[in-house]
């Protein structure tokens, strides 16, 4: 007979954002403790609502396996006296393993006579070790948990009943004074309480009591229900993913129903009306399906079946209407005042206790936005154009709008810029400085957002890095990975010829900040992000590291260098090039000398070096000087002819000392040189492995 087992925790309902996690983590957990059980099984299934987790494990072993091991002991000659007797290092041993003498076998490894012995470990029953399933169940993480009654016992939410069968049997086991047994529970008004005595017939007894438990099938059902509805009604329902997943995660049992509010609504922004369906009341937006505009109407998911479901959709229209008026009359006092008074609020507003209000942190935007755009001798229409959306690129924050609907910040000012009489390109740089809003998110499509948005970016960063806010593990409150993803991002996609140092000086000045352990945790917090967004790019870390040793630099020539140095790292054809680059900067980069004295020459082949040197030096650095990476490369690598023939040649370390810090200083140089294009000695090349 195959052993079939369940586990279930019933649990007050868990937030949505929650739930994917936690089954993710029940189903690794327990994939990793059988295995370390030594417990074999066909397959494993997974199920989670806002009431509970719960696995199937089926066809389980009914024991462990037993397991032999060879453990190897001292070498022979330790184990064995002259007259071939055991020495007391092998008594010792054997007694360790619980062996005898008569135990040991003796085997070659690598050349070399070992004694060993082998140990059996019996397998114990699968029913002696399926309680210590608690131990899973303490284990799953959450973002954050709460105590309940006296315990001290922590979970999402309490836990009100255990399930633990094995086939028809209660594996018995505690969890916060909660024992396991064979009962679990329907949807919480449409189901009843149920007994489980078989652990495969779960799935169905819990979607005969209105509890869908596969959280991939309740998708299915909404996603079904929407497309039914979009065919009966003629309109076009937005889903997205995010939402859908939320939504599923907030029922046990789904129903899809519409309402309706009033068309009035409609001449709010589309996205106030889209915000206060989708992030506040977990509705989906409908739109026309001839022109795509946006309907006066909202689709929704019930907990629960049909009955009554017109009292649903009334209770909802009725809450949806309070939230819609209440936009509507934030949109109307706001538009009744102006930039001027916005702005003059932000004064009060703090942005960081140790930095600065906001209004300060727009100043500081302002200054690194002109600053920027001089260095990248931007047209006097775009440097006016940013300078005045840096000045009001905050100002929606205080509108009662973004008040009420955070996530409106941007979109309502760019919407009221325009209102109060803001050119276009400024009104769009109000709302386009805030991207990307998630690492991997829309970057902004105008000069004049990016310009603002690097400016304000590079602000945050060092302003809050100066005062000690660096990002330690998973603590980011100020987003500044996120931010400075952003920033390399914008720059790499402007392809704006500016280095990453030059933008954080630009900054550090404005902050005074001389503090060397300052400037060194920015410029490693910022070389950590620009390693991350290079691995994406598929480049290989010893790579990613030779291009950064030296500096970020212009980030789109950086990108480019480091494809070129991957892709040559597996050309044969390269290796006499990267072997002469990698050999002088071996030596080169550990020397300081500089200054090289031609009469101090006394071999063909350093004369040859430091001609050719010469000759190349300028093309490289002309090369370099137009972020032509590939250019670069071929330069340097005509090097390669005199370097291998003065390294054959020439002895650098002679007795003469300034005829060798002659030389030292020729082989320094010259790596100084390649220096400024990658620390080739960092790379792993493939064509030596």
């Amino acid at each position: 007979m195959s052993n079939h087992v369940l586990f279930e925790i019933g649990v007050e309902e868990l937030p949505a954002r929650f739930i994917d996690y936690a089954e993710e983590q029940l189903k690794d957990k327990t994939e990793k403790w059988l295995q370390d059980n030594h417990l074999e099984y066909k397959k494993i299934k997974t199920f989670s609502t806002p009431r509970r987790l719960a696995i199937q494990i089926h066809a389980l072993a009914s024991e462990q396996t037993t397991i032999t091991e060879e453990v190897r002991g001292p070498q022979e000659k330790i184990a064995k006296d002259e007259n071939g007797n055991w020495t007391k290092a092998a008594i010792g041993f054997t007694k360790g393993q619980g062996k005898q003498l008569e135990d040991i076998y003796v085997k070659e490894l690598n050349g070399i006579s070992y004694i060993f012995v082998e140990n059996t470990t019996e397998g114990k029953r699968a029913e002696e070790i399926l309680p210590n399933f608690s131990e899973i169940i303490s284990a799953i993480a959450f973002p954050q948990t709460m105590r309940w009654g006296s315990d001290s016992y922590r979970f999402a939410r309490p836990i009100r009943w255990l399930v633990a069968l094995l086939n028809d049997k209660v594996i018995p086991f505690e969890v916060a004074h909660v024992k396991t047994n064979n009962i679990t529970y329907g949807h919480r008004f449409l189901g009843d309480k149920m007994i489980i005595t078989d652990p495969l017939k779960y799935e169905s007894i819990l979607e005969n009591n209105y509890v869908i438990p596969d959280a991939k099938k309740r998708e299915s059902m909404i996603v079904e229900q929407i497309k039914e509805l979009e065919n009966k009604e003629g309109f076009q329902i937005a889903v997205h993913n995010e939402l859908l997943q939320e939504v599923r995660n907030l029922v046990e049992y789904p129903t899809v129903f519409f309402g309706k509010f009033a068309e009035n609504y409609l001449e709010l922004p589309s996205e106030t009306l889209i915000t206060s369906m989708a992030e506040h009341q977990r509705y989906f937006p409908v739109y026309s399906h001839e022109d795509g505009t946006l309907l006066s109407y909202f689709v929704g998911v019930r907990n629960g079946d049909k009955e009554h479901i017109e009292n649903v959709v009334k209770g909802n229209e009725k809450v949806l209407r309070a939230r819609l008026k209440d936009a509507e009359f934030f949109y109307d006092e706001d538009r009744n005042r102006s930039i001027d008074y916005y702005l003059e609020k932000l004064k009060t507003v703090v942005f960081q206790d140790k930095i600065g209000t906001i209004y300060e942190k727009t100043q500081h935007v302002v200054s690194i936005t002109e600053q920027i755009n001089r260095k990248l001798q931007q047209t006097d229409e775009v440097m006016e154009l940013s300078k005045r959306a840096a000045e009001i690129s905050k100002f929606d924050l205080v509108t009662d709008m973004v008040n009420e609907f955070p996530e409106l910040q941007g979109i309502m000012g760019e919407k009221y810029a325009l209102h109060f009489g803001e050119k276009a390109p400024v009104a769009a740089a109000v709302k386009e400085h805030y991207f990307p809003i998630q690492a991997n998110g829309e970057l902004p499509k105008t000069v004049v957002g990016s310009v603002v948005s690097v400016s304000d970016k590079l602000d945050t960063i060092i302003g809050c890095i100066s005062v000690g806010l660096t990002p330690t593990g998973s603590q980011d409150p100020y987003g500044l990975r996120r931010q400075a993803i952003g920033i390399l991002r914008i720059l790499s996609e402007q392809r704006w010829e500016i280095s990453v140092e030059e933008l954080v000086s630009i900054t550090e000045n404005l902050y005074e900040i001389n503090d060397t352990e300052v400037k060194d945790n920015i410029n490693s917090f910022l070389k950590n992000r620009a390693a991350y967004i290079l691995s994406e790019h598929g480049i290989d870390q010893d790579v990613v590291q030779a291009v950064l040793a030296k500096e970020i630099g212009v980030f789109h020539y950086t990108i480019e260098k480091a494809k070129i140095l991957s892709r040559m790292r597996n050309d044969d054809a390269f290796r006499s090039i990267q072997e002469a680059l990698v050999r002088v900067m071996n030596l080169g980069k550990k020397q300081e000398q500089t200054n090289i004295e031609q009469t101090l020459f006394r071999t063909d082949s350093e004369k040859e070096l430091y001609n050719k040197y010469v000759q190349v030096k300028d093309s490289v650095n002309e090369a370099i000087l137009k972020l032509d990476a590939e250019k670069a490369l071929v330069e340097l690598g005509k090097l390669t002819e005199e370097i291998h023939s003065f390294f054959e040649h020439t002895m650098v370390m002679v007795e003469e000392e300034n005829i060798k810090n002659n030389r030292l200083a020729l082989v320094h140089v010259i790596s100084n040189l390649i220096e400024q294009y990658a620390d080739m000695t960092l790379i792993e090349w493939k064509q030596h492995k």
